[in-house]
């Protein structure tokens, strides 16, 4: 039972991580039916820049509070991956808009396969190490000798992707920015006939996806304490499996389908071969669809006629 509960945090935490990327490939498909595969790569621009601005503050400017540190890390890396959001959106995928399907999606494969190499030419192959920032944990209980831990870098994680969650849900349903973004998911051309600047309004999701990454890659670097050029396609993936296992095009869809992946493996790591443990959450992915094509808290497509 204590290896239970312990793997359920585990699970909880890396699941919130997926949630926070998911939510930027669900608002980016929801606006435009676009499957941006470039976010998983962005995520992994976010981490490096937060590894350097940390080292930066730490190492050379000598800022001895680890709160201040990353409090100032979080905001410096959602500025500058929002400025990457919103060049890939203006470069990559604004003068596509109008084409045929399949060109948005070969230019995200571009700016994917680009990120990745640009990243690998400039902080080099190696795998880039952190000293540890939070080491501080939580002794819940012992069981038998197991000790179950809640650390702070976990709480951290599992509080600021809630925060978030409900902060964009309000944006979403709330504001004028977000009848906006739900006008342009409904009909674009209609919105704009009704004085929304969809450009404007998907330049905004687009800034606001890549805020959420860079969210997810500091939480990533707090926990793991590592980062490679290669780190975006793999959480890249299964973010993109979570959105759509939740729902894809709901927020709340999203933070659950990465809570599920989460989940499912760290339980499959602990009690089966580790090995297999990606299968595990793609096959609890294949079945969703085959008896929920739409997610779990989803809503089925209606036909425009």
């Amino acid at each position: 039972m204590a290896v239970f509960i312990q793997q359920l945090i585990n699970g909880l935490t890396l699941g919130a991580i997926y949630g926070l990327i998911a939510i930027g490939y669900t608002m980016v498909f929801g606006i435009i039916g676009m499957v941006n595969f470039a976010h998983g790569d962005l995520f992994m621009v976010s981490a490096f820049i937060a590894l350097i601005v940390f080292v930066l503050l730490t190492s050379v400017l000598g800022i001895g509070s680890i709160a201040l540190a990353l409090l100032i890390v979080l905001v410096v890396g959602m500025l500058l991956t929002s400025l990457w959001g919103w060049a890939i959106e203006r470069v990559a995928y604004r003068p596509l808009r109008g084409a045929f399907r399949l060109a948005p999606l070969i230019s995200a494969i571009g700016v994917s396969i680009f990120l990745s190499n640009f990243v690998q030419v400039i902080q080099g192959a190696r795998n880039k190490p952190t000293p540890p920032m939070i080491r501080d944990v939580i002794v819940l209980f012992e069981s038998q000798g197991y000790t179950v831990a809640l650390a702070y870098k976990q709480l951290m994680i599992m509080v600021v992707t809630a925060i978030l969650l409900a902060a964009f849900w309000y944006v979403v349903q709330k504001t004028p920015l977000g009848r906006a973004q739900r006008a342009c998911a409904q009909d674009q051309r209609m919105a704009a006939l009704l004085g929304v600047d969809v450009d404007r309004t998907i330049s905004l999701t687009f800034v606001m996806g890549a805020a959420l990454a860079a969210v997810a890659g500091t939480m990533y670097l707090v926990y793991y304490g590592v980062v490679s050029f290669s780190d975006g396609f793999v959480p890249g993936v299964k973010a993109f499996t979570a959105a759509v296992l939740g729902g894809i095009g709901s927020l709340p869809g999203a933070v659950l389908g990465g809570i599920v992946i989460g989940l499912i493996e760290t339980l499959w790591s602990a009690y089966f071969s580790i090995e297999y443990k990606d299968v595990a959450a793609f096959s609890i992915l294949a079945i969703t669809l085959i008896f929920l094509p739409q997610g779990l808290l989803g809503k089925p497509d209606v036909e425009k006629v």
